[in-house]
């Protein structure tokens, strides 16, 4: 599923997995997020619910670009470095052109909305 992210005033497209996850977080849009910097590699919000997580891997290890959900928190991760391997972190989809990344890291809002499903 193709998603828009408009950062900060900035347009950037991502897509999103084929996974239970993914979808459940495709339900909520269109979201606006307040965004907060997590260690210097990942900018969080949380979502109005919690997401369903069937299915998901146990753990992964993210790269700058990917948008995720950290299950333990039951907060959304946008990356802009790559990260750890993480347990109960599941990957949610990606940004299509990994030079967006650089507005993730100063990004305060975040407005998502489907942009349509491939």
């Amino acid at each position: 599923m193709d998603i828009r992210l408009t950062i900060d005033g900035h347009g950037v497209d991502a897509t999103l997995n084929d996974t239970a996850t993914a979808r459940d977080f495709a339900a909520l849009l269109p979201l606006t997020l307040r965004m907060a910097d997590f260690h210097h590699t990942e900018r969080i919000a949380d979502p109005p619910r919690r997401l369903d997580t069937s299915g998901a891997p146990e753990a992964s290890e993210p790269k700058a670009g990917d948008l995720a959900y950290y299950a333990p928190w039951g907060n959304l991760a946008f990356f802009y470095r790559d990260g750890e391997h993480s347990p109960g972190l599941v990957i949610l989809g990606r940004l299509d052109d990994i030079g967006d990344t650089g507005r993730l890291a100063s990004a305060v809002r975040v407005r998502v909305r489907v942009e349509s499903v491939s």
